[in-house]
């Protein structure tokens, strides 16, 4: 039996068939709620989105640019679905798929912060002497949030009996920065990256 929270209603699928752009400029301020089951009870634990990338049809940094594979496919199915890889064999990423089934885009989520289950997020990172550290990147936040790519891989985040799901935001962020991308070897010129102005979370300025 699902345990309730008090975040509301997750976004719909339609969030997601807009311009992938402007969804990933939208999830600043929205929150990611994850039902963690350790090593104890179940726990809801959430964190605001405070910076995204954008993945669009024909990015060369796109794990779809080159078609279907059977690790991407979850990018060309429904939109609102969880896109989950592990990049470098390390680090478990968190995407949130747009567009309509056939078309492979996405939102990276970069970085978080805290709003509820701190603790035990820092149990999971290993109790990172800087807190911010624990959600301040792509793979931090999913070790913090207690992601798995067998658990996560394909789930439907629109659906309010999911263990893992989107929440709109309360307030929209007073000022959103738009920069390119980082980490990447190509398609890194592209100003596909998102953050709110000012949060200590962003993995980056």
């Amino acid at each position: 039996m699902l345990i309730a929270h008090r975040f509301g209603s997750p976004l719909p699928a339609q969030y997601y068939m807009r311009d992938t752009r402007d969804v990933a400029r939208d999830l600043l301020g929205c929150y990611v709620l994850h039902l963690y089951s350790g090593f104890g009870p179940s726990i809801w634990l959430c964190g605001e989105i405070v910076e995204t990338e954008a993945y669009l049809t024909g990015d060369p940094a796109s794990h779809a640019f080159r078609g279907p594979t059977p690790r991407n496919r979850v990018m060309f199915g429904l939109p609102g679905r969880a896109y989950i890889y592990i990049s470098y064999g390390i680090h478990t990423m968190l995407n949130l798929v747009c567009q309509p089934e056939g078309v492979a885009e996405a939102v990276l989520i970069r970085a978080l912060e805290p709003v509820q289950g701190l603790e035990t997020m820092l149990d999971n990172r290993g109790n990172p002497k800087n807190t911010r550290a624990v959600t301040n990147g792509p793979g931090r936040l999913a070790q913090a949030l207690g992601l798995t790519l067998q658990r996560c891989n394909g789930a439907d985040i629109t659906n309010p009996n999911s263990d893992l799901q989107i929440i709109g935001r309360e307030n929209a962020p007073v000022s959103i920065v738009t920069t390119t991308r980082i980490g990447l070897t190509v398609g890194k010129e592209l100003p596909y990256r998102y953050y709110i102005s000012g949060n200590p979370y962003v993995s980056r300025k």
